[in-house]
């Protein structure tokens, strides 16, 4: 088994690059590499390197072709649920390819993020990344209000859907049953759902509203299945 880890930007082959203290305790104490052990190498933005442990350092061996990323990209925006319900949803759809994550202050939401919140999520996705051999860290941006959101997506060059519950609504599968070939945009809410006015404003802004299903799924589980759906449709569509 080849371990995995995240390091900052390689700029050439036969490149050292320091450890930090963090990855230098991981290697050599958590999973145990000896001098001269090798682990790929990721940094975080699509390109893995075969490495050596070298010291305190890692010595960048060769470029590795891998190709485990979505053929387009995904975008979840989630109404941060209570707790730290949120650190569950960046670790499971992480795993499941998500792109970027963007979580949004709804006017239901009751979490207040703390600062350090974001680094906490930022860590998660890339032990997550390093975790499911994946090329890239998923964007994490800091909590926004939801109309603030709606103003920051992109209109032009993507899918959008927000996730409604109670609602005459056709099912997320359908719309991806045409072969997505646009980024996909997904937004859902959190405990209580969205309100009626915050649905409104994301149609006016081009969302599609859709359902998950006949029952009413949890905060921290809604984003989760809607990015399982859209997962597997596109790489369906896209399968050789």
């Amino acid at each position: 088994m080849v371990y995995r880890l995240v390091i900052e930007s390689v700029k050439s082959i036969d490149q050292r690059v320091r450890l930090t203290p963090e990855q230098q305790h991981y290697l050599k104490r958590v999973l145990r590499l000896k001098e001269g052990d090798r682990f790929v190498a990721m940094d975080g933005q699509g390109q893995s390197y075969l490495a050596q442990l070298t010291g305190n350092s890692a010595q960048i061996l060769e470029s590795l072709k891998e190709s485990t990323e979505l053929p387009i990209a995904i975008t979840l925006i989630v109404a941060l649920p209570k707790g730290n319900g949120f650190d569950e949803i960046v670790r499971c759809c992480t795993e499941l390819g998500v792109t970027t994550l963007m979580p949004t202050i709804s006017q239901r939401t009751l979490l207040k993020p703390s600062p350090h919140k974001l680094e906490r999520w930022r860590k998660i996705a890339t032990e997550a990344a390093e975790q499911s051999e994946r090329q890239i860290v998923p964007t994490i941006i800091e909590p926004l209000p939801f109309d603030q959101i709606l103003i920051t997506v992109n209109k032009t060059t993507t899918d959008h859907y927000i996730c409604v519950t109670r609602k005459e609504a056709s099912h997320l599968s359908a719309y991806l049953a045409n072969s997505p070939q646009k980024s996909i945009v997904i937004a859902t809410g959190c405990e209580g759902g969205w309100t009626d006015q915050e649905v409104e404003k994301a149609i006016a802004s081009g969302f599609q509203p859709v359902t998950l299903g006949r029952r009413i799924l949890r905060a921290i589980t809604a984003p989760i299945v809607a990015l399982s759906l859209t997962t597997a449709a596109v790489e369906r569509n896209f399968s050789p």
